[in-house]
């Protein structure tokens, strides 16, 4: 399109104007080869920046572990005080012989004391961790108040401790997430690199409660830092290797079990049958996330009805826990030992229907009943118990390999993180050889899940106090282009001394013109001297002005070989709805507005919906028909001899 400037009285002298240049001049759109712009730019935005902060993982590394491992004895002191009547630390499952029915009286006791904590300490500490530390790094800028590292840890221990069916890698989790967040507020760092160390902390803790260093990395990468870059990968690794290396130091002298968490006798070569029967295994593992997340949010919204204040739901949940003890006392406390059992195959049939069923009912009640305690050993337990359950009606394996299936399976589907749980599966029982069927269970259980939810059990919270979490990650298509391959190439340009009220007349008049929103105000040898934008013109008193007196002499600009990612972040930044694109100085050689932006979400979205066949099969009549053209077409182009 060739645009002249308003002339007349009030435009002063027209000139036409046609700024496509060739692709040379504007960033060698078409010279892909050797120094181009794509082969000056990386993979990776990383910076030495991250070097700020691997000293810092280090410590969150150290402080994560030391609090996991503090967190488990804190659950074992109040476990062996309630249950045991002695003073002890170690981990020990909770026991009836001692109290017999007035054991219902201590996790009532313990839901006294979280309810308490909650309402004059903080609010926070209620729930089981996860969603909590994913409202914090999405909203919160990750920062955690310091007092939550203290209240959390220690009303977790009192409510596992009191025979509360949880594990402790959920409090551990938030916990060391706090640890790292307040260490990264007394340092002048970004909300990126504090979301990076907390959860540097939480993946920390994790591993060195379940001694799975890979899978406590991925858990962090898959679920809670919202992003794939090495910026935030390398703090996590780093804390997690020296958790894990503190971990082992403490097995070493038997301070704590040593991993695998839960071995088990290695499995042989799977069959065909076999791989079926995993995936069966997955397809009810999803079933089974749908009931349990339903149940949960079923439970607290059930509470939410009570004429009482939230203070006193967790003593309500803690009667449920004590009645189902009576029923099944390995369905309480943390339950490893019940599911190193499960895995094992020394639970008969009946047993995993008694775990299965009473581990949902109080558990569910219990974390809707808003208590503290984590969710993935229960996952575990309630998982494995499905896929025993399952394995006694098949050919291959055993309860035990199906328990494994289930355990994987169930996590996944619950928490929507498919490779962590395969990897969290084989690091808790170093079986090699059930890596292929976990990852036939796990992608089957994620795949019907996110089917039939649309939030996870852990999203599901965050959606609820009105904030959105979208579990996706793809490569931003603002990346893929160029501002050279979107911009606007056929400007409309105006000259200093153009009359602003005969401008709007033109731009009024005109909406393909309007569209640009911002026109560059060059002097008489096509060096941009300023810019003007739609808005400037809408103002009443400067309709007399000259656009000399009205543009923007400090411009913000882009570069013809820029991705279009760096434009958007420039515009967001210096809050602008356009840019114009200056090849050198002075040099305009187009405008990019935030309609070019979408270009490439409108690429994407064709790629994503148009459907095509680019091949297809042609029955041998029609390859021989094009066959035969093709030769006649041959012999008709031949020269004819002499």
């Amino acid at each position: 399109m060739e645009t002249t400037e308003p002339d007349g009285p009030e435009g002063g002298e027209g000139r036409p104007l046609d700024a496509r240049l060739p692709a040379d001049s504007v960033g060698g759109a078409d010279e892909r080869g050797p120094g181009g712009v794509e082969l000056q730019l990386g993979d990776f935005t990383l910076t030495t920046e991250v070097f700020r902060i691997i000293p810092l993982s280090i410590v969150v590394g150290v402080l994560a572990a030391g609090v996991a491992l503090g967190l488990l004895d804190l659950i074992g002191f109040f476990t062996q005080i309630a249950y045991y009547g002695r003073v002890g630390f170690g981990l020990v499952p909770p026991v009836l012989g001692r109290l017999g029915a007035w054991s219902i009286l201590v996790p009532v006791t313990g839901g006294l004391l979280v309810g308490l904590m909650a309402r004059y300490g903080s609010e926070r500490i209620r729930g089981h961790g996860i969603p909590e530390a994913m409202e914090t790094i999405l909203i919160g800028g990750s920062r955690v108040e310091p007092r939550l590292a203290v209240l959390k840890p220690i009303s977790s221990a009192i409510s596992i401790g009191s025979g509360g069916p949880f594990g402790a890698e959920g409090p551990i989790i938030l916990t060391g997430g706090a640890l790292g967040s307040v260490l990264a507020q007394f340092f002048r760092l970004s909300a990126i690199e504090r979301r990076a160390l907390l959860v540097a902390g939480a993946c920390g803790g994790m591993a060195a409660v379940f001694g799975t260093p890979v899978a406590a990395a991925i858990f962090g990468i898959e679920l809670l830092v919202f992003e794939w870059k090495p910026r935030s990968m390398v703090p996590i690794a780093v804390s997690v290797v020296v958790a894990s290396t503190f971990r082992d130091f403490f097995a070493h002298h038997g301070l704590i079990r040593p991993a695998p968490l839960f071995p088990v006798p290695p499995h042989g070569d799977f069959s065909a049958v076999s791989v079926a029967e995993a995936a069966a295994i997955g397809l009810a593992a999803a079933g089974l996330a749908w009931v349990l997340t339903t149940a949960v949010y079923g439970a607290e919204d059930a509470f939410k009805r009570l004429p009482i204040h939230w203070a006193w739901w967790p003593a309500i949940g803690g009667l449920v826990v004590g009645l189902g003890g009576l029923i099944e006392p390995r369905a309480l406390g943390v339950g490893y030992a019940t599911i190193g059992a499960e895995l094992a195959g020394r639970i008969a049939m009946a047993g995993l229907v008694s775990v299965l069923l009473v581990k949902l009912v109080i558990w569910s009640v219990a974390l809707g009943s808003g208590t503290s305690g984590g969710i993935l050993a229960p996952l575990l337990m309630m998982g494995a118990a499905l896929g025993g359950m399952m394995g006694h009606a098949f050919s291959g394996g055993g309860a035990a390999t199906w328990a494994l299936m289930g355990m994987a399976g169930t996590l996944a589907g619950v928490t929507r993180s498919p490779f962590t749980s395969v990897i969290f599966a084989f690091e808790l029982t170093h079986d090699t050889g059930s890596l292929l069927p976990l990852l036939v269970a796990c992608s089957l259980a994620h795949l019907v899940s996110t089917l039939v939810l649309k939030r996870s059990i852990l999203t599901e919270k965050v959606a609820r106090r009105g904030f959105h979490v979208m579990r996706e990650y793809a490569v931003d298509p603002l990346e893929a282009l160029f501002a050279r391959d979107v911009m606007m190439t056929d400007l409309y340009t105006v000259s200093p001394d153009t009359a602003a009220e005969g401008l709007h007349k033109v731009l009024t008049n005109d909406p393909v013109v309007r569209r640009q929103r911002l026109y560059p105000v060059l002097d008489d040898s096509g060096d941009m001297l300023g810019v003007i934008g739609w808005s400037d013109l809408l103002r009443p008193e400067t309709t007399q002005d000259a656009v000399g007196d009205l543009m923007h002499t400090e411009v913000v600009t882009a570069s013809p070989d820029e991705t279009l990612r760096h434009v958007a972040d420039r515009m967001a930044q210096h809050q602008l709805g356009a840019l114009p694109v200056v090849a050198r100085p002075g040099r305009v050689v187009g405008v990019v507005t935030n309609f070019e932006l979408l270009s490439a979400r409108r690429r994407q979205l064709e790629e994503e919906r148009h459907r095509e066949r680019p091949l297809q099969l042609r029955p041998a009549s029609y390859l021989r028909r094009r066959a035969v053209a093709a030769v006649e077409t041959d012999e008709e182009a031949r020269p004819a001899g002499p």
